[in-house]
């Protein structure tokens, strides 16, 4: 038998995944959820506290079914899941989270583009929250490693020029005061959060590993649409122009391994770039046109620019530690697949 290990924002979409093949792999999984409001039958009440709720004595949700249901039903859930209350802003709100863990998976961090306060929406959530965990994992002495998702937003807004000869890797940092000048709160929230991360665990010896994903997409577990998802969704459901935007790729699945990898990997260190490959999104209508060609697609760019310039992200890092990419195409073939599965596709489901 495994031991315990803890997963923050396991609701979301990596994280899904993650508690996923950690059960999968005979771990117990304490999971965090913002609000697990559950009806015991047992006792007749519902419950909210911050203790423990051990997965078969969870019945009926009275909150948000959408947001735990998917986990409660993963192989191993009955058994060996437990849900937890924990907010992001709450100070030793991760204590009863982490207690009796060996391994803290820290996922939760605000992903979503409408806003009216970025810093109470993205920026406070990621850095506050990411303390929080790690100030809970420092006064837990089982604690013998904490796995941090960060992103290649942290890695490469720094205002350097990028081109197909540029090859980004773990050594890249984004530039927080190029982040506000170009106004992009999520790399800003993401970029502190990594940052203060390291020197938190650096002064309390907090053995700490980051993966840093690019843009993830693949299939859902959760029944909910998340940031990413969308961003190839809103290419099926009939947008007139896709963005002039090159960026990184990667399949939820391998993310999700990576942070298994990281953890059980005892030389595992630093940061791990988690980059399949870098396309713009004109390569990825050209692929979705390959896969259904009789899906309508937009045939023009957002704007009249020259397209965003190609460059590479380093694979070899990702690669030691033993993730085993698979390719865009796949990749963006499962998503959709998902998305009209879960009935995300507004077209005629015939084309698909």
């Amino acid at each position: 038998m495994k031991k315990t290990v803890a997963v923050t924002g396991a609701s979301g979409y990596i994280a899904s995944w993650l508690v996923k093949f950690l059960l999968e792999k005979g771990y117990t999984v304490k999971a965090s959820v913002r609000d697990p409001k559950m009806f015991d039958p047992t006792i007749g009440i519902i419950s909210s506290t911050p203790k423990a709720i051990v997965g078969e004595r969870i019945v009926g949700l009275q909150d948000d079914p959408k947001k735990t249901q998917h986990l409660l039903a993963l192989d191993g859930a009955k058994e060996r899941l437990q849900l937890i209350k924990a907010d992001l802003l709450e100070e030793g709100s991760f204590d009863a989270l982490v207690d009796g863990c060996v391994g803290v998976f820290h996922t939760a961090s605000p992903f979503h583009d409408a806003l009216s306060d970025p810093q109470a929406e993205l920026v406070d959530p990621a850095l506050k929250g990411t303390l929080n965990v790690l100030e809970s994992c420092a006064k837990t002495s089982s604690v013998k490693r904490v796995v941090l998702t960060s992103s290649v937003a942290s890695v490469y807004f720094n205002g350097k020029t990028l081109s197909p000869e540029v090859v980004v890797d773990e050594t890249w940092w984004s530039d927080p005061e190029y982040c506000k000048q170009i106004q992009n709160w999520y790399v800003l929230g993401k970029t502190l959060a990594e940052d203060v991360a390291w020197k938190f665990s650096k002064e309390k010896g907090i053995d700490l590993v980051v993966i840093n994903p690019s843009l993830v997409i693949g299939s859902l577990l959760q029944p909910t649409l998340n940031t990413s998802s969308s961003v190839l969704l809103n290419l099926l459901n009939g947008a007139e122009t896709y963005r002039n935007v090159t960026t990184g790729w990667v399949n939820v699945k391998d993310v999700a391994l990576a942070h298994i990898l990281a953890f059980e990997n005892p030389s595992a260190n630093g940061r791990y770039c988690m980059v399949e490959s870098v396309a713009h999104f004109s390569d990825v209508v050209e692929i979705l046109h390959e896969l259904y060609p009789n899906l309508p697609l937009p045939t023009k760019c957002a704007d009249d620019k020259p397209l965003a310039p190609k460059y590479q992200f380093s694979r070899e890092k990702a690669e030691k530690l033993g993730v085993e990419f698979i390719p865009l195409k796949e990749s963006i073939k499962e998503a959709v697949e998902s998305l009209k599965e879960k009935n995300f596709f507004s077209g005629p489901s015939a084309i698909i």
